[in-house]
């Protein structure tokens, strides 16, 4: 039996203020094999710390056993002091007793006491059983594939590339630049979009370690982390691009116009053309579906009029097969289908009913009415502008139950803008509650309160039409009245989504989906940028609503994450992985199809038993690089060959067996 030695934290008043620490730990030295125990305030410092190893020096321990907090928050903590003492830092074995015991059961601490005894008893029976675990050694490909080019991206791809590590940045739009390049101005210092994130598309563009690939897709993702391997689909542009100055001759001369999607149908566009002025790179492609010479056989002009002879009507797609070490997902965020939902504020019916984004592009500079504030209905200036927030946000009835963060601070900027940009003109907001969370966020919505807009709190229930106006009625819940207002615009705050595709991403790289569908991170406090998956990190809004400063944070964290794995000559990998007994394997591979990260796979092996010619058999393999650890495959396994080390079917039944004494 290894000498084993327990540890009881108090975490202060989250354990001790409900359970009787030092009882527990006199209780526990009774348990098999603990030949030293006891209790401390905080066995996670310094000093508690330290009293696990004089104490493992001391009584000569061979085993431990913390009984704190959840594993999730301090594992990597105390492994790191058995390995100081000496020991295999698997040779530790934790009990919750915060998040299992005293947070739970505050009200009944003699029940609570007698469960966390249980607790250490169970990990005490483990602990005896705990076998040596060491990480394996694998090659780091020192190449990281950033998929979506927004702020995120961008800002993620120049602080890698700054590191002097290659980047692979890949997205989907003709253009670099995401949602924020459609913004006019940032709140709440008002400075202009553009002249933040152009020049940052520009570096990314021109970074010598950064290669960029627009208009294109990353269409498979196999590996493991530090040897991942990426099939990138380069979308045919039907312009050569080698070729292409950028001059602007085709977009200009090109005779189809149809609706902008860039401008949210504010504006038009011909068949060729460049999203934006400012683009990245400022090279056209062919919409196809638009081409006359692609629907009726016709037409060819850009290919006449190109000075360079950069049309290709021939243009295939690409692919190009690329080996990465770290992937960062920063594929950003959409809007609230809020025009399906939300019927009675009139989308479709009534052109002067706009969505926030759609006020942005119509108030930037370089929008399709150059800055000015116009009805899109007649073209004239709106007097009266309705806000209405949380359109699609905070609804569990017929949207999404959570805050978008954002919207308040977009709708005052907006407020604002209107304000300033039209003189005697008449602003109202109805909201349900204002958040303003950043630095520098309530000031500026108090200071557009101070210029003249009308903040009402209450829903709208109905947006209708009545000759040139809009008729907004609503309630306004503080005055305990019903409100109707003659509007001339009305501009909704729609809510934030995950960006389209982003299923498909999560099911081909293996990250796991929040119930809104965001990408889920490793732990929400401790690893808010990593993934489960390893070598797998998030930036930006495909991990939830934020504004930019939080982007830009998160997207540089992350670039933080790939540096410090792709600047290492080797990985270790995590030895808590799945094991097959070949012996006991039958091929059935029922263990294949429950394994979140594709680490199974058939291998053929060739049988020799005694007296017998040998024989090939099908048997499953674990790919260690992939595993994560996480069990599923175990329980499928119909003929009990698979374990997992570090939890193996002996140490569990032997956890099971101390609690039913």
């Amino acid at each position: 039996m290894p000498r084993i030695g327990v540890f009881v934290c108090w975490c202060g008043s989250n354990i001790g203020g409900v359970l009787d620490c030092p009882a527990i730990a006199q209780e526990a030295a009774s348990f098999p094999g603990v030949v030293f125990s006891t209790e401390y305030k905080y066995v996670c410092s310094d000093p508690g710390q330290k009293l696990i190893v004089d104490a493992i020096k001391e009584h000569r321990l061979e085993r431990v056993v913390v009984a704190s907090c959840s594993p999730r928050l301090h594992e990597e903590t105390f492994r790191q002091v058995l390995r100081r003492s000496g020991l295999n830092p698997y040779f530790l074995e934790m009990a919750n007793l915060r998040e299992h015991c005293s947070w739970v059961h505050p009200d009944t601490p003699e029940q609570a006491q007698r469960k966390a005894v249980d607790l250490v008893r169970r990990a005490a029976a483990k602990a005896a059983r705990l076998e040596p675990l060491f990480p394996g050694k694998i090659p780091v490909v020192r190449r990281c594939l950033v998929i979506g080019g927004g702020i995120a991206g961008i800002q993620t791809a120049l602080d890698v590339a700054d590191a002097g590590l290659e980047v692979l940045l890949v997205e989907r739009e003709p253009t670099i630049g995401g949602n924020m390049v459609k913004l006019d101005k940032t709140f709440p210092t008002l400075d202009c979009s553009a002249c933040i994130s152009t020049p940052k598309m520009v570096a990314a563009a021109q970074h010598p370690n950064i290669k960029l690939y627009t208009y294109a897709q990353v269409e498979e993702i196999t590996g493991y982390i530090g040897n991942f391997k990426a099939r990138i689909r380069q979308k045919a542009r039907f312009v050569d691009h080698a070729k292409c100055t950028g001059c602007g001759t085709c977009w200009t001369k090109c005779p189809v116009s149809v609706p902008d999607d860039f401008n949210l149908g504010l504006g038009e566009r011909g068949a060729i053309h460049i999203p934006f002025p400012q683009a990245v790179p400022n090279k056209p492609v062919i919409d196809l579906a638009h081409c006359r010479r692609s629907t009726r056989g016709k037409c060819g002009a850009c290919a006449k009029l190109c000075p360079a002879g950069a049309i290709d009507y021939e243009q295939k797609d690409e692919f190009i097969e690329a080996e990465v070490g770290a992937i960062v997902v920063a594929t950003g965020y959409g809007l609230f289908p809020w025009e399906k939902v939300y019927g009675e504020y009139g989308y479709g019916r009534f052109p002067d009913v706009i969505t926030g984004l759609m006020f942005e592009r119509m108030v930037n500079a370089s929008g399709p009415t150059s800055g000015k504030i116009q009805r899109p209905s007649s073209g004239k200036e709106p007097r009266t502008v309705v806000f209405i927030q949380c359109v699609g946000s905070r609804d569990e009835a017929r949207g999404k139950e959570y805050c978008s963060r954002f919207c308040c601070m977009y709708t005052a900027k907006h407020a604002h803008q209107v304000l300033e940009k039209i003189p005697g003109s008449e602003v109202y907001v109805f909201y349900i509650d204002v958040r303003t969370f950043g630095k520098g966020y309530e000031e500026f919505y108090r200071r557009v309160q101070d210029e003249g807009a009308v903040y009402i709190r209450g829903r709208v229930s109905k947006v209708y039409q009545d000759g040139s106006k809009l008729i907004v009625k609503g309630a306004d819940t503080l005055l305990g009245e019903q409100v109707e207002i003659a509007a001339d615009m009305v501009v909704l705050a729609t809510g934030a989504v995950p960006a389209a595709g982003a299923a498909d991403v999560a099911r081909m790289i293996g990250i796991p989906q929040d119930k809104d569908g965001f990408f889920q991170e490793a732990h929400p406090k401790l690893r808010p940028v990593e993934t489960h998956t390893g070598g797998v990190f998030l930036a930006g809004t495909c991990q939830g609503p934020k504004d930019i400063p939080d982007t830009v944070s998160q997207a540089s964290g992350a670039a933080a994450k790939v540096c410090g794995l792709l600047l290492k000559d080797e990985l270790e990998t995590n030895p808590l992985v799945s094991r097959v007994n070949e012996a006991l394997c039958t091929g059935c591979l029922a263990c294949q199809p429950v394994c979140p990260y594709r680490a199974i796979q058939p291998v053929t092996i060739t049988e020799r038993l005694p007296g017998q010619p040998p024989r090939e058999r099908v048997v499953a393999r674990v790919n260690e690089g992939l595993c994560q650890g996480c069990g599923a495959c175990t329980v499928a396994c119909r003929a009990g060959a698979i374990d997992l080390k570090g939890f193996t079917n002996k140490q569990l039944l032997a956890e099971v067996d101390a609690l039913c004494l």
